[in-house]
């Protein structure tokens, strides 16, 4: 596992590899503003600029302090967010990413079955959908977790993230069938690598990065487990 990682990371100076990188963070950073402004809007609408409250009488200022307190719970939300969003995101460019691990490591390979965008489109609304409501089902698990939450996070979302890049990555040589079979047969690893994957998504500005490196280590992965 910590080959094939070190091995994507050895590929930062491909052109192509930096490519998708920059469109990818491009892309989650707008949605994560767009969301953000949205709720910043919400916030000034609603909340008039003075509010009666008993005792106290007219307060002032709760429109500007829950806007500054929105910062903070967006970026708070966006721990749990980038998970989803990037790595959809991330699976819309995924061909590029795999072709150019495989031209620079595995240049004898014959050519992949190629996924069109249609594809690539179908399966990152899918898993953004299955990994946000396995990360909201988990919301209400962790008031219970106490310090075991990260431990929670990176389990759940290193098992969503190795299943799916695993069979997306490999489904390209193999077949979806196949692919489902040689991720059964080395769950545990896969997993591994998903945990791997998952622990940095937790930390602000490096989540961005990780979704593409993530397919690149996965690329590395299979290729080592197809050829055992």
């Amino acid at each position: 596992m910590l080959s094939s990682f070190t091995a994507a990371l050895a590929q930062w100076s491909d052109a192509r590899f930096r490519r998708v990188v920059v469109i990818a963070v491009a892309l989650t950073l707008a949605l994560l503003i767009a969301l953000y402004a949205l709720m910043l809007g919400a916030i000034q609408w609603f909340i008039p600029d003075t509010t009666t409250l008993p005792i106290l009488g007219p307060v002032g200022g709760l429109d500007t302090l829950l806007s500054i307190g929105s910062i903070l719970l967006m970026l708070a939300a966006s721990v749990f967010l980038m998970v989803p969003v990037a790595s959809a995101f991330t699976g819309l460019f995924l061909e590029d990413v795999v072709d150019a691990v495989e031209d620079r490591h595995f240049p004898t390979l014959p050519p992949a079955r190629a996924q069109t965008f249609a594809e690539g489109l179908i399966g990152a609304v899918n898993f953004f959908g299955i990994a946000l409501v396995a990360n909201i089902l988990a919301l209400f698990l962790w008031p219970f977790a106490g310090p075991l939450v990260p431990v929670l996070f990176w389990s759940l979302n290193g098992y969503l993230l190795g299943r799916e890049y695993f069979t997306l990555v490999s489904q390209r040589r193999i077949g979806r069938g196949e692919a489902k079979a040689l991720w059964r047969a080395n769950r545990a690893r896969i997993w591994g690598a998903g945990i791997l994957m998952a622990a940095p998504l937790s930390i602000p500005l490096v989540n961005l990065l990780i979704p593409v490196f993530g397919v690149a280590t996965f690329t590395h992965l299979f290729h080592r487990l197809n050829h055992r």
